[in-house]
């Protein structure tokens, strides 16, 4: 069963760890399905279920996307990318949903020129100084 749970789980930079709690019926529930062969592990029913309620609310996503002017997906932002921002004179007001990342080369100074706010429903991946540097920017 290692085969099977090493070739479901995604790479590294492609996934978030997170914790969650459940009560033991809805635990001994998911260990049925997969003792039964529904799923190859606890991970792939928990994702498949979270696939589920996300196509389910698709309708919504793609509204509030629109709505509030997101980026969905991946969002990479590069030092060239904050510079140029920086020399036209613009900061940058950044919405993703899914993963932003800042280039490991950004330094704080950078950063807080050139990015007025910093919102991400997902993940934020950037240097700790960065992130520091824009922690009263990020919603």
């Amino acid at each position: 069963m290692a085969e099977t749970e090493q070739s479901v789980k995604p790479k590294t930079g492609d996934s978030e760890k997170i914790t969650i709690n459940l009560g033991y019926v809805d635990l001994g529930h998911i260990d049925l399905l997969v003792e039964e062969g529904f799923y190859s592990n606890r991970t792939d029913f928990i994702r498949t279920a979270i696939r589920n309620q996300v196509d389910r609310h698709a309708d919504v996503v793609r509204q509030t996307v629109a709505r509030k002017s997101v980026d969905l997906g991946l969002r990479h932002f590069t030092r060239a990318d904050l510079e140029a921002a920086q020399a036209a004179g613009q900061m940058l007001d950044i919405r993703v949903l899914g993963l932003a990342t800042i280039a490991q080369d950004v330094t704080p100074e950078l950063a807080r020129s050139a990015i007025a706010s910093l919102s991400v429903l997902g993940a934020l991946h950037a240097p700790t100084a960065v992130k520091a540097a824009l922690a009263d920017r990020i919603r």
